[in-house]
């Protein structure tokens, strides 16, 4: 009898199970029907941009100029939230052609600087370091992957490290690497920390002093601010996109750099940032121009303390991210007094820094695989170092 009655249940929670596994499936498929369904466009044109990578890699100065086009916006694009992210944010009634002057303007100054004191060189000696001072006498087809992959990444709103991705399947020593990865992490540490102090000290002040309508001279002080974080910017991650070029551009080459980025900056400010901006705007009041001005300027004196320490390239994402999970949560631990509201606010707080990092560590794994497919002294120094 014990067995009989048994049988009808285990047979129907096997049905159960079917049923359950059935839904996730369904769901995972509808899911993926909806993204194919919203994104056709973008998918054809990446399908484009892939077929014509594989066609052009044989060709090593056409190859050279397609993937410098691909990762000049890919990475603009994805570390847009850094740098122009918290400008567009609090700038947004104002017209896109102003904000894309002025930023524009800054990097051709701030590139033109770099080439001529440095003999050409438009990464401010970023690529002078080993391992990445060689620039590509020829491709393969996954170097020219990378940003397209990028691209993908970007559109589906993952703040994803383009110096990890774009530098390191270039990079055909192990502890390059290495390094960029020490120094990106030192750079989450110490932003995360920085931005717990100065936020939790900040909240008094923010309460008192900066309540209703900002005075017409904070907007001075916040183009200032942002000005000098996206100069900053250009001078740690200028590097990504030059990858792909000699490390000594001759004037011609130096213009098309110059005049394809700048035209692409006009591109992104006319989208208002695409889909990417959504990271910014969903962090507590980054909308208002007085935080914004206290983001950028925080962020840019951490880019400028990095930048003087060695020319090794870093992670600037890796930076960002670490200062907007630091500032969640100070807001959070400073600005409710009751245990609920309080306990509520840091579980959004961990959200929101949890699933940053999850996305930026999804960016660093792809980074290391394609590392290891294409370098072949990447892996040589990895297994020797293992066996």
């Amino acid at each position: 009898m014990t067995e009989n009655t048994h049988k009808p249940q285990n047979i129907m929670a096997k049905l159960k199970d079917q049923n359950i596994n059935q839904d996730a499936l369904s769901k995972v498929s509808y899911a993926l029907f909806d993204f194919t369904k919203k994104e056709k466009s973008f998918l054809i044109i990446t399908l484009i941009l892939v077929t014509i990578a594989g066609i052009i890699t044989p060709y090593t100065y056409a190859a050279m100029w397609f993937g410098f086009a691909l990762a000049a916006y890919s990475a603009i694009a994805n570390d847009s939230i850094q740098t122009i992210g918290t400008f567009i944010a609090s700038n947004q009634e104002r017209k896109w052609y102003w904000l894309w002057l002025f930023m524009g303007l800054i990097f051709v100054g701030t590139v033109t600087f770099s080439w001529f004191t440095y003999n050409g060189d438009v990464s401010y000696q970023r690529l002078q370091v080993p391992g990445l001072e060689e620039a590509p006498t020829s491709f393969v087809f996954l170097q020219l992957a990378a940003p397209i992959v990028l691209l993908v990444m970007t559109r589906m709103r993952m703040p994803v490290s383009t110096t990890f991705l774009l530098l390191n399947v270039f990079t055909y020593k192990a502890g390059t690497i290495v390094s960029v990865m020490q120094k990106s992490f030192l750079g989450y540490l110490l932003a995360f920390v920085i931005a717990i102090a100065v936020w939790f000290t900040l909240e008094k002040f923010v309460k008192t002093y900066l309540k209703g309508q900002a005075k017409p001279y904070w907007y001075v002080l916040q183009w200032i601010t942002s000005g000098t974080l996206w100069a900053v910017w250009i001078m740690q991650d200028a590097a990504n996109i030059a990858v792909f070029l000699p490390r000594q551009l001759n004037v011609w080459e130096f213009v098309a750099y110059t005049g394809f980025v700048f035209l692409g900056l006009g591109f992104l400010f006319y989208l208002k940032g695409d889909r990417i901006q959504g990271i910014v705007n969903e962090k507590t009041r980054v909308t208002d121009v007085r935080a914004a001005t206290i983001v950028d300027l925080v962020y840019a004196i951490i880019l400028i303390y990095f930048k003087m320490i060695s020319n090794v390239p870093m992670s600037t994402t890796w930076v960002f991210i670490g200062l907007l999970g630091g500032r969640e949560l100070s807001i959070a631990l400073a600005k409710s007094k009751k245990l609920t509201k309080r306990r509520a606010r840091l579980v959004r707080a961990y959200r929101l820094a949890r699933k940053d990092i999850i996305r930026a560590l999804i960016g660093l794994l792809v980074s290391l695989i394609l590392a290891l497919i294409i370098n072949e002294g990447v892996r040589k120094e990895i297994f020797d170092l293992i066996f």
